[in-house]
This record gives structure tokens, sequence and C-alpha cells, in this order.
């Protein structure tokens, strides 16, 4: 049969998968090989001690190689996605594509194995011998029956975790769905009616997951293409479909679908008429989950049925049954503990957490990936997002949890919160540098006054800011709007009990705040009348006279406007603290090398040599609240005096300054900026350098310099921005970038509480009696 022309999106796809370079894989060393001492470490003859150790003791292997986060996804391409029996080298493209999302989502390292192997004893062959590569084994695209068979016996023969995603990874996501449609229903799992049309390995598994969770055998139905699978029936039977046969005279799936409680299809676009819609029982959970087409489209369907609650395999609906949700979790969780097997318990753990992630508050990635809002838990939102980021924080634990409790972790985890907080840092990578800060700013919070207090990325901060204890969020906003939008975006905080707001348009404290505005600018061509309008309208104004009254204690602007503007407005009313001749701002960057500070990023084009020795001394000073020591680098176009220019002239009597000042800070320059990442070449060209190691402060003789740096290096290396931090100001005061997130908004909000308790010990200030 011919092959459609392809379209523009498959030529896309092509030049997707042959640029730059083919596929979408390549290994990376996580060692050095820089020398021969490396090269001897790595291999012979250094290589035989942890093979000795390992041949004493082979759980060793999980702490000598990179057996225990290796997971080998297989297949013999008989089931490829809607493709069909393709191939095993034709299945390629999709298997790497797996690999890619077990790295994205968990941090798990994969290799695609493709087995050109259809006889299942033979493929199971091939498969068990692998056992020493690999960590885990995850089946896909292998046909049914012979995916039952082949999973049975790699489960029986094999002591690591075997899971054959098409069958569990559906069925632990349909389970999440089921527990909170029936939720919402008001109905009982035991009592309901579900009738299925399908009868293949993705489709028997989620009804026996479901069986697990409750249901009961002889309330499920099931179809296929011959129709009502029961008792007796010979056409198309096996022995895994037997189990769900029904005496029965029903013999369609118009006639078993009556009064039904749940419809779950994974079998072929367009099945499910109206008409069979039409008689199932109220409040029905339709999960049509066939691709690319439905079982029933979910316009038709809610024409239909307005009561009904829809899930589809696609992701331009809602309720998405996408096995990306879940599958790369269960891997982690499983391998974070050496489990010998994923168990019932551990799939009915996955289950529960998913279900209860769809509960809780969705967070401000899936909001942006679904077209800027997601809906809070209903009807439309009864699972999680596939974008959250919170699913592995909530479903790897309670997979290792449950492989714990149910005997079959080889390591288990003594201390859940040490690992969650590992979890925490591989998702958010801020995690490691900012705990500091972090635990600092909830051991003493502080009030924050944000003045984008509308914005959506500082109410999901603030959200988390309560819910941790890291600061009271004073929104600088109106009242109700606020409270439309905190309830649109799903936000459990109370407006009247957990946070304060400062109305623009009504405030009680509106004539102390024009009378203290006037007093600082009414000498720098500000009229009252202006003076008046302004604390009306300029919300990064009234958070600064907030925190100069004594209203709250830091502040955090940004999200809307110029750079300039705002700095402009909290000069004026905050100023500078009594040692600073200047602001500056500081810039973290976060990424696969490490954690690199920059300055001055937003403030003065041009500083001088004195300048830039006391924004190098504040920034010395802001990153030791991180627990990091500085290793500054005044970085220039000359190396240590190879090139005259007034530049570097500048950085060097910078660096003189400095050395006077603070003899214990470690610093030097002027430097390339190869000399200051590298010793290997700094030491070439100045073997007496006061600067070890590798720097982590890179100091800029001017904006331009220092702000292309920052954004390249940023886009170049992926890197986590955190940042700006406003230096040199009399009270903490930060202005953020309109790019930032609500993450970036929460840990701008710990280093601001930080810079509180350093400015004002707690005798001072007391949030308690900042509460209503």
């Amino acid at each position: 049969m011919a092959r459609p022309k392809p379209s523009d999106f498959d030529d896309s796809a092509l030049f997707f998968h042959r640029h730059p370079r083919p596929g979408k894989l390549e290994i990376q060393a996580t060692k050095p090989l820089g020398n021969q001492r490396d090269l001897a470490l790595a291999y012979s003859p250094g290589v035989a001690a942890p093979c000795l150790a390992i041949a004493d003791d082979p759980d060793l292997s999980a702490e000598y190689t990179a057996r225990q986060n290796l997971v080998a996804v297989v297949s013999n391409g008989t089931a490829v996605l809607g493709l069909g029996s393709i191939g095993a080298l034709a299945a390629k493209p999709v298997m790497e594509g797996k690999a890619v999302l077990f790295k994205k989502f968990a941090g798990i390292d994969v290799f695609d194995i493709e087995v050109d192997e259809t006889d299942v004893d033979r493929f199971v062959d091939v498969v068990t011998a692998l056992e020493p590569t690999f960590g885990g084994i995850n089946l896909e695209d292998i046909k049914a029956p012979e995916c039952f068979e082949i999973e049975a016996a790699l489960r029986a023969r094999m002591n690591i975790p075997v899971f054959h995603d098409d069958q569990h990874g559906t069925a632990i996501i349909v389970g999440a769905a089921v527990l909170n449609g029936l939720s919402l229903a008001g109905k009982v799992i035991g009592d309901v009616r579900i009738v299925a049309s399908g009868a293949g390995a993705a489709a028997l598994a989620c009804l026996d997951t479901l069986v697990s969770l409750g249901a009961r055998r002889e309330n499920i139905w099931v179809t296929d293409i011959d129709g009502v699978v029961y008792a007796g029936r010979k056409a198309g039977m096996d022995r895994w479909k037997a189990r769900f046969a029904q005496d029965t005279e029903a013999r369609t799936l118009a006639e078993a679908i009556g009064g039904a409680d749940v419809f779950l299809g994974l079998s072929a676009g367009g099945v499910l008429k109206p008409e069979m819609l039409a008689t199932m029982a109220p409040d029905p959970l339709i999960l049509a989950l066939a691709n690319p087409t439905p079982e029933i489209m979910p316009e038709l369907a809610r024409e239909t049925r307005p009561d009904a609650m829809i899930c589809t395999g696609r992701s331009d609906y809602p309720n998405q049954v996408n096995n990306v949700l879940c599958f790369p979790y269960i891997f982690r969780g499983a391998l974070d503990v050496g489990a010998t097997t994923i168990n019932e318990a551990m799939k009915l753990a996955a289950v529960r957490a998913i279900a209860d992630l769809a509960r809780e508050a969705p967070s401000d990635v899936a909001a942006r990936a679904m077209g800027g809002e997601a809906k809070t838990f209903g009807p439309e939102s009864i699972i999680p997002s596939p974008f959250d980021q919170r699913l592995i924080l909530r479903i790897a634990p309670a997979v290792a949890r449950a492989a714990t409790d149910s005997g079959v972790a080889k390591r288990p985890i003594d201390d859940f919160d040490a690992y969650l907080d590992r979890l925490t840092r591989f998702v958010f990578r801020s995690g490691v540098i900012m705990k500091p800060a972090i635990a600092a700013a909830k051991a003493d919070p502080r009030r924050v006054a944000y003045a984008d207090g509308e914005d959506e990325r500082v109410l999901r901060a603030a959200q988390i800011a309560i819910e941790d204890g890291i600061a009271r969020p004073i929104l600088i906003g109106r009242p109700n709007v606020i409270d439309v939008r905190r309830k649109r975006f799903g936000l459990s905080f109370s407006p009247e009990t957990d946070c304060d707001i400062i109305n623009p348009e009504d405030d009680p404290r509106y004539r102390a705040y024009v009378d203290l505005y006037f007093s600082k600018v009414g000498r720098r061509g500000i009229n009252p009348e202006t003076a008046r309008t302004v604390v009306r309208t300029n919300a990064t104004v009234i958070a600064a006279l907030a925190v100069e009254i004594g209203d709250a204690d830091a502040m955090i602007c940004g999200l809307e406007g110029r750079f300039i503007n705002h700095l402009r407005d909290i000069g004026q009313v905050v100023g500078l603290k009594p040692d600073a001749h200047a602001f500056s701002a500081l810039s973290l960057l976060i990424n696969t090398h490490g954690s690199y500070f920059l300055t001055d990023t937003h403030v003065t084009m041009d500083p001088g040599a004195e300048e830039i020795a006391e924004m190098t001394r504040f920034a010395a000073k802001e990153i030791r609240r991180f627990g990091i020591e500085p290793r500054a680098a005044l970085v220039s176009t000359s190396n240590f005096g190879s090139r005259e220019c007034d530049s570097a002239i500048k950085m060097r009597r910078a660096v003189e300054m400095l050395w006077d000042a603070d003899p214990d800070l470690e610093v030097d320059g002027e430097m390339h900026g190869d000399a200051a990442l590298s010793a290997v070449f700094r030491e070439r060209v100045m073997p007496t350098s006061k600067l070890t190691g590798e720097a982590n402060l890179l100091v800029f003789p001017n904006l331009d310099a220092a702000n292309i740096s920052l954004n390249l290096l940023r886009a170049m290396t992926d890197a986590l921005y955190v940042g700006p931090i406003l230096l040199g100001a009399a009270r903490p005061a930060h202005i953020l970038t309109p790019s930032v997130t609500s993450r970036g908004v929460l840990n701008m909000t710990a280093l601001a509480v930080v810079g509180a308790q350093e400015a004002a010990p707690r005798a001072e200030t007391d949030i308690a009696e900042a509460a209503p």
C-alpha cells in the first residue's frame, strides 16, 4: 500500500532527527580524562580495583558503575505507536525518544535496545542476558499477547525491575483518573459499572489496576473487535481476556454500555456513538484514549452529555492520559532503592500520588505549557499536566517507600526528607545553592512587599512562601483582582489571614506614604500633587515606602517595566547604605559546569576602579550568604599586564585596592576569562596568582561586557538564572526582570528575607505583629 505524501510537519520531523547530527542521544563521560593519571584510573590499571570489589560483592556495582541509573528501553518493533509491526530497526527513533524522556524528566540514563526477534523464548533469553548491564528494563511497543508472556518470563528470571510501559504506565494514569473522576461524581469504585472497548495489553492492564483499587470484576464488561467478551466465546479469545468474560446475552458495545459509570476506550476512533453515551449513568467518566482519533470526540461527548468528564490521549484536550506522567518517576523511585521488581504496591502508590497531585494547586510551569492557565482540580483537571515539575517529587518517593515497605528494596531509604531534597535539587537546579538562604529565611521569616502583587508569578511565589514559612507576603494591588486571580490559579492562601495587601486605590496609609515620599523627592522637581499621583499609581514607589516607613522588611519589584526606572524609584526612597557609593547588581548562573556569579550586570555603564572594588566587596559578602567562599577574578582584555589600555589599568587598580582593603578575600586580576575559569591556564602566565582553583565571581570592567556575557552564557549553557541581586541599597530591595519565573521570585524572596535579617535583628521586627 502506498504511503501518504509527507506533510510539512513530517519534513520538520525528519530535519529534526537529522540535524545537527543524526539521532537524539549521545554518551558523555562523567569523569575527567585530562592527563595520564586520569586515564590510568579510568582504565588499566586502576579499573582493576572496582572490578575485584564487584566480583566479591555484586551490589557494589551500584557504587562503582553507572548501572543503578541505567535503564534499557527494549523493543522488537511489533506494535509501534500507531504504525503497527514495522520491525526493530524502524522502531529505533521511538526508543531514542523514550530515552530522552527518561533523561529529561528523571535524570535516568538509557540505552535503547532494538532486538530483531519475534520468538518469545529467544527474545526473553536475549534480554535476560543483559541483566549485568542495567538497573531496570522498560519494555516498549511489543504486541499482545506476546507482551504478557515476555514480561512474565522476564520478571521471573531477572532480579531487576521489568516494566511494560504500554500496559502499566497507561493503567497507572487511568487508575488516578478514575479515582478522581469518581470522587467528583460522588461514586465508590466498588459500586460502579465499567465498560471497556478494547482488550489489548493496555486495556487489560488498566482493568487489573482498577480491580486492585477496588473495582469488582463482576461489574466490568469488556468488548473488542468481535463484540462482548462473554462466557463461552471462542473467537479471538485468550487466557488473559477470558478472565473478564461475563455470563450475559449482550453481544455489542451498544448493548453492554447502558447504565455504565465508566467507559474505558483503548480501541479505535469513533466506536462510542452519541446514542450509546446517552444511555450511561449520571456524571459518567469517559476515557477515550484511542489515538489520534478518540472513541468519541470531546466536543461531541459534551454536546450529548454535559455532565460527562472526559479524558483523551491527545495533548490538545484537557485530561491527557500520557505515560510520561509516570514511567520516568516510577523507575526513579525503584532505582533509588535498588528495587528487585516493580510490584503491585509500587504501582498503586504511583496511582495515588498522581491522583493526589491533581488536587493540588497547578504549578506555573504547567500553566505556561497549557497556554498560560492551568485549570484547578475539577472535571477538566482530574489528572496533572505532564509538565508539572512536582510529579517526580510525589511519585518517586511514594514508589520508593512502597518498595521498602513491601520488602523489595535492596537499599532502603532511611531519610526521606533528604531524598526529597535531592529530588528537589534535580527539579529546581537552584536547589543546592539556594538551600542555605532558604533555610535561613525559614528560621526567621520577614515581611516582603511585592510591587507586582497582582502578577501570577508573584501570587504563586507567595503561595509557596506562605506554605514553606519563608516570608509573610505583602501584595501591592487591588484586593478584588488579587482574589479573582488567586482563585483562577487554584491558590489556597487566604488574603485575609496569610498575607497583607496594600491597595493603591484605597489604603489608610496613603497620606503617611505621600508625606514620606514628598520629604524624599520634594526638592527634586516633584510637587505635592505629583507626589500624590505617584503614590497612587507607582507600585515600586509604594513598596519602597512600605520598607522605608517600616511596614515591610524587604521589597521585590521589576516584573514589569524598565530596570532603570525601578532603580531610580528605589534610589529616591530607600537610598544607598552608608558605606556604598553606588548601586550594583549581582547575577547568578547555574549550569552543568557549576555556579557562577557575575557583577555588575545591570547598573553602572562604566564604573571606575573605586566602584569596581566596592561592588566586588559587596558581591563577595552576598556570596557568603549562600555558604560559598568567594573566589573573585577581575576579567579584562588584558591578561596580567599583557595589554595597556584604560579598562585593564582600571581593573588592575581595583585589584590593588581590594588587596589593601580586604586581604582575606581571594581575588586577582586583571585576567582573561579562560584564566579565571582554569587554574591550568592561569598558572602558565601567573604561577604566583592569589586566586586558587576556579573563580566563582567574575567582575567585569563595564556594563556592556557584563550584561552581554550574562545573556550569552545563560543561553549557550542553558543556565538557570537567579537575580539580579541589588547591592548597595540601604534596605533589602531587589529589581527582577520581566522574564523571571515564579521560582525565581521565590528564590529572590528568600534572599530578601536574609538581607532583612541582617539589616534588623529579630527584636526590631516581629512577623507575628504584622499578622492581622
